[in-house]
């Protein structure tokens, strides 16, 4: 992948969207090169023994500012180790450090669809790693695996959840306990529009990389990955992506649908006034309803997807980030021990995701990737009125806990959406047929993004 070439981010989605809190959306992831892979990191160093310095690259946004809370904690069981946190543009600015092997830090958030490019220039953290395998969500291992090497730090999941006007569907006539399926979900729509003529109850994405994670959402749901099976087989054939495609389509033949983008004001209007009312999104919706809207705030509440057969996954994955150690780093090992405390210890997560002075109701648009973390009795996040008072922590923890294992980024996936993102906006405007995205998407991903690598 061109290092210049950067997809965009859900953070950086919802960085750049109006009216809404950056505090509220951003919380919205040897020697290396040619065919040696990097040595991997082995022995953990004791706390007696762990002296020295390690730079930290996060983004430059509310996270950082969290993460900076669990210093003080990680220096009174490593007071030799001096932690430098630093905001940067990650995006544009590890790529090519990683390749180049200049001025690089010693660890650094990133997004999972962006790891596996790099993944030569990385270190293998298997080992380290297997104490935390069995607590860690299957999916975050499967997707952080390359080449047979575990080269991250599984840190958020961003679950898929259905969001929904409780009075609006009420209203219409439908139970919200009996949107347990995706033909279900399509009644409902139907008699909400049956109501109100005006309304369209289903959100349809305009952003290439958004509907094109909508979509994967859709797809790993049903059957644990997502472009690619475990053997980096192409699956846009398959009967869950014909599925998911034809889902889509009956939302945009019938009229069920708004096509606008994801939190634009035109958007958040139309849920205001009522136009959408069934959301199955991604955990980071949650902002809209608790900041972003004024007339229906109270009448949203949570619940999770759809499953598409009977006793079916009830939730997928919409994005996702880990922690990545280069393998050029200068102390690796220093770095290792950060992301340990910060993601599994009990200490470490819990500063991170609950309530803090940026966060005051906790850090509820992501949930952590360590099952010890998901209790579903010991909330992290408060519950929200602009939710109905829902127990939404323990419906995102369930959610996570339920996502299929076999989950699997191709190092391409962030290039892919010009390709299949694309050709799902023009399934959205009528101006193809599911056939129509599943030919082209296939033969054009070959072609540019599987082929030419």
């Amino acid at each position: 992948m061109d290092p210049k070439i950067v997809s965009p981010s859900r953070r950086n989605v919802l960085r750049g969207m109006g009216g809404l809190t950056a505090a509220g959306f951003l919380a919205a992831c040897g020697v290396p090169g040619g065919g040696d892979k990097p040595a991997a990191l082995t022995t953990p160093t004791a706390p007696a023994s762990a002296s020295g310095e390690i730079t930290l690259w996060m983004r430059n946004d509310d996270l950082f500012k969290v993460f900076q809370t669990v210093v003080p904690a990680f220096n009174a069981k490593y007071p030799n180790v001096k932690v430098n946190l630093k905001g940067v543009d990650i995006g544009t600015k590890l790529a090519p450090a990683l390749i180049s092997g200049s001025g690089l830090p010693d660890g650094s958030f990133w997004e999972d669809d962006q790891i596996g490019t790099h993944a030569d220039r990385l270190y293998d953290l298997t080992q380290l790693m297997a104490p935390h395998r069995a607590d860690t969500l299957q999916y975050k291992l499967d997707t952080l695996t390359i080449n047979n090497r575990l080269v991250g730090v599984p840190w958020d999941t961003d679950p898929g959840l259905l969001y929904y006007n409780d009075k609006i569907v009420q209203d219409a006539g439908v139970d919200p306990t009996t949107l347990t399926s995706y033909d279900a979900l399509l009644e409902a729509a139907r008699k909400i529009k049956a109501k109100n003529p005006k309304a369209r109850p289903i959100p349809l994405e305009q952003d290439n990389t958004l509907s094109m994670m909508w979509y994967s959402m859709f797809l790993n749901q049903q059957q644990g990955f997502g472009l690619v099976d475990a053997s980096g087989n192409l699956t846009i054939d398959g009967e869950a992506s014909r599925n998911a495609l034809n889902w889509i389509k009956t939302v945009v033949d019938e009229d069920l649908g708004a096509r606008q983008k994801f939190a634009s004001t035109a958007q958040i209007t139309m849920l205001d006034q009522g136009v959408i009312s069934l959301v199955p999104w991604a955990s980071w919706f949650i902002f809209i309803p608790q900041s972003g809207l004024k007339k229906t705030t109270g009448q949203w509440k949570v619940a999770n997807l759809p499953a598409w057969k009977q006793g079916g996954a009830r939730s997928g994955v919409m994005g996702g980030s880990s922690f990545v150690i280069p393998a050029q780093a200068k102390s690796p090992e220093l770095a290792w021990l950060f992301y340990e405390f910060a993601v599994y210890s009990n200490e470490g997560y819990t500063k991170v995701f609950s309530k803090n002075s940026v966060y005051p109701t906790g850090l509820n648009t992501v949930v952590p990737s360590v099952k010890s973390a998901l209790d579903v009795n010991k909330p992290l996040v408060d519950k929200l009125p602009q939710l109905g008072g829902v127990d939404n922590w323990g419906i995102s923890a369930s959610a996570a806990l339920q996502i299929p294992g076999g989950f699997r980024l191709p190092s391409w996936y962030g290039q892919a959406a010009k390709y299949l993102g694309a050709n799902i906006q023009q399934l959205m405007d009528g101006k193809m047929s599911v056939d129509d995205v599943i030919s082209k998407s296939t033969a054009d991903i070959k072609k540019n993004l599987i082929d030419r690598n």
